[in-house]
């Protein structure tokens, strides 16, 4: 059984920040630390003390992980800290504390962007986990040192209580080492996520149940997983739930027949049209995350021109007068002080020249739009189409893609590239009015003109005209898009999603092939730079290195992680290939961190993903002292004890399916629901399970002999894993038991 431990970390925004520039302002980013290790960097926001971010990570944590900090820095060439000497500078170091320990780095003399890269080790001591605190300090040799800030979250705040809302960025603890003044605030979400993880065979039936649940008549289905997770779920945790559904789906080749299910559930509660897919249901949390898995490479693709556009040219453009800057256009232009009717117009110009190019991409995008997509939208449309037939609601079918396509996911992206990877920064507050000006514009497109015209956003009507001749061409690209024959589903390898000669990943890793007899552990890894293609694995000594060995991706059978125990060392990978006679070998790469692994496994898997002859089963373990550690079979070629997951990929290069772990987070919400489904199914059916009484509550006795029949299976499977559990729990405290002491 693996531990598995996460952290979801949405980075929101800041309020009341210090200004660190000249100008009044600062440019502030966020780092996230774990253990003193940088996993996550937001963006900068330009010219701003209350920035907005919006941007989220989910991080795998190492297991004995103690610490985690939020660090507010102002992006600046001089300088990431407050001058602290009257030559506006600092003489910066930090101070480490750990329980009764700390450790201090170097100082660095007259900077406000110290750069250290010292390692400071502190022993663990007995007792209860204590929090890790990072100081920095400024150096002074007269008087005492000044304090320039901390950010601190002991390891049980994150447990018992995970943060969400805003959070100050903490002065020193004592009043009489305050640095003075406001530090401002920092508004976060944190979920940390700890769970055990069962070999993939405890989860067959449970994931069997979810895969006929989606086969089935689901307006009458009411006991089925999904119908359970339906009514328990909310929120943050619905998506977080639509997320793992869509990924164990697409790892079955099932995505599209999972969100008809979910369809054809909402469609049939949904009296009127008009509030069709508006809330945040399971259903629309589920086509929405489909959307982002399978459709980015295609939204780069149609976005990525214009937007790159926005961003270099820098224009002016308002066509609102309460928000328009006369001074500003003034200075930039040559012909005096324009009007409002001048600015309007020459933004008017500036709106159709990129809402243009973006249109015309769109509507000849069918071509382009991935199969799975289409194939979603097609079952959408005409099971809105079945429910919504009258004449009056002919637009509902569209408008139900529409609102799917143009509403969740082309217009947010416009709105904040940044999030959809569509840019490395965010916005200059210039050019982020420009973008909102273009999402606002494409959103009223994918409404098909119902509001327009209507509302406050009066001061749009210049867009008007282009707005109507762009809906007409849209209903014919929908009328397209949903024309299309096949069931071909993504995530497997159906075709290349790395290009053949574009380095997709480099870096440092650590080596080592299949054990040589007598070798030593530690020597047998050896530090080697990769880099990976869509067509080769290469490494060698350092990156200006020009000798260098290399392995085609083409000859890739599988990759997969390895547990801890086979070489007593975490973050391990291994790379299994084929050779020209067929005999198969296998490379072990170590990574820094877990975050590392994760993405070297998706990256690998993406570039080998149209591979043929995939194996279908691995060994977790290795091959040491003439047997496997995993399974303890003596022959080297013994049959793999695992599935593996090589033939699934994403679209996220972070993130690679892990069908384990998605089915373990869904048996997790169903415990919530199980003693509601016992009530409502089993329980109440004992007092009275006549015909005649299922008739007087108007219910159709077959239909409640088949959910209180499915109840209790889906029970029965809820009830081998808590048994699995709990067998594997004496297990795993076993392992860690420390042994004897010896002289």
């Amino acid at each position: 059984m693996a531990k598995s431990s996460s952290l979801n970390v949405r980075v929101v925004e800041g309020r009341a920040l210090p200004a660190k520039d000249v100008s009044g302002s600062s440019d502030p980013y966020c780092i996230v630390k774990v253990d003193d290790e940088v996993v996550a960097r937001t963006a900068t926001i330009w010219r701003s003390l209350s920035p907005f971010w919006g941007e989220e990570y989910t991080v795998h944590l190492p297991l004995d992980f103690h610490h985690l900090a939020f660090y507010v820095l102002d992006e600046d060439t001089v300088g990431d800290l407050a001058p602290r000497d009257i030559s506006g500078t600092s003489d910066p170091f930090a101070r480490v504390f750990w329980g009764s320990q700390s450790l201090e780095t170097s100082t660095i003399k007259k900077t406000r962007f110290p750069h250290w890269d010292e390692v400071l080790e502190l022993r663990e001591m007995p007792g209860p986990p204590s929090p890790l605190r990072v100081e920095l300090w400024d150096w002074d040799m007269v008087g005492k040192n000044d304090f320039l800030g901390m950010v601190e979250f002991p390891p049980q705040v994150l447990q018992q209580n995970p943060p969400n809302g805003w959070f100050h960025l903490l002065p020193f603890p004592r009043a009489e080492e305050d640095s003075g003044g406001s530090l401002g605030a920092l508004r976060l979400k944190v979920r940390l996520t700890e769970d055990r993880v069962l070999p993939s065979q405890y989860y067959q039936p449970l994931r069997e149940l979810l895969m006929e649940s989606v086969l089935g008549p689901a307006e009458e289905d009411a006991a089925s997983p999904l119908a359970v997770l339906e009514e328990l779920t909310s929120g943050d945790c619905r998506q977080e739930l639509a997320t793992k559904l869509v990924k164990l789906f697409l790892g079955q080749g099932l995505a599209g027949p999972f969100l008809d299910y979910l369809t054809r559930r909402e469609v049939a509660r949904t009296t009127d049209p008009n509030t069709l897919f508006r809330s945040n249901s399971l259903a629309s949390k589920s086509m929405e995350q489909f959307l982002k898995l399978v459709g980015m490479p295609y939204l780069h693709e149609v976005l990525r021109p214009v937007i790159n556009r926005v961003f270099e040219e820098k224009k002016y453009m308002e066509l609102d007068p309460c928000k328009m800057d006369l001074g500003r256009t003034r200075r930039i232009s040559f012909k005096g002080a324009p009007s409002e009717e001048h600015v309007r117009e020459a933004s008017l110009g500036l709106l159709t020249g990129y809402l243009g190019p973006i249109m015309d991409t769109i509507v000849g995008s069918v071509g382009r739009c991935p199969p799975a997509i289409r194939l979603a939208f097609k079952q959408l449309r005409q099971c809105v189409e079945e429910r919504f037939p009258q004449a009056e609601h002919k637009d509902v079918k569209n408008l139900a893609i529409s609102g799917f396509l143009f509403l969740r996911f082309f217009a947010p992206a416009i709105l904040t590239p940044k999030l959809f990877d569509l840019r490395d920064q965010h916005a200059d507050p210039q050019t982020r009015r420009s973008l909102l000006l273009l999402a606002k514009a494409v959103q009223s497109i994918g409404n098909l003109g119902q509001q327009l015209g209507q509302g406050k956003e009066l001061w749009m009507a210049p867009l008007h005209p282009f707005l109507l001749q762009s809906i007409s061409r849209v209903r014919d690209f929908l009328d397209q898009l949903v024309d299309v024959d096949g069931k071909e589903e993504p995530g497997g390898p159906a075709r290349a999603l790395v290009p053949p000669s574009v380095t997709v990943r480099e870096g440092y890793l650590l080596k080592r092939k299949e054990e040589p007899a007598g070798l030593a552990t530690r020597f047998a890894f050896k530090k080697r730079y990769f880099q990976l293609s869509g067509e080769m694995l290469s490494y060698s000594r350092s990156p200006e290195c020009q000798t260098r060995s290399s392995m085609p991706v083409s000859h890739i059978r599988a990759v997969e992680r390895v547990d801890e125990g086979a070489f007593q060392l975490p973050h391990v990978m291994q790379v299994v290939t084929q050779d020209g006679v067929g005999a198969l070998h296998t490379t072990y790469l170590q990574c820094k961190n877990v975050n590392e692994l994760n993405q070297w496994l998706s990256a690998l898997r993406k570039a080998s993903a149209p591979n043929p002859d995939k194996l279908a089963a691995w060994h977790p373990g290795a091959f040491r002292s003439a047997h496997w550690t995993c399974c303890l079979q003596a022959e080297r070629s013994a049959a793999g004890c695992s599935r593996t997951h090589s033939a699934v990929t994403l679209g996220d290069w972070s993130d690679p399916l892990d069908p384990d772990a998605e089915t373990q987070m869904v048996y997790r919400q169903l415990l919530l629901g199980r003693d509601r489904l016992r009530m409502k199914f089993l329980e109440d059916s004992t007092l009275d399970t006549t015909p005649e009484a299922d008739t007087e509550k108007g219910a159709c006795p077959a239909a409640l002999a088949h959910q209180r029949e499915a109840a209790a299976r889906l029970l029965e499977v809820l009830a081998d894993l808590d048994q699995a559990h709990e067998e594997f729990q004496p297990q795993e405290q076993r392992k860690v038991a420390p042994g004897p002491l010896r002289p």
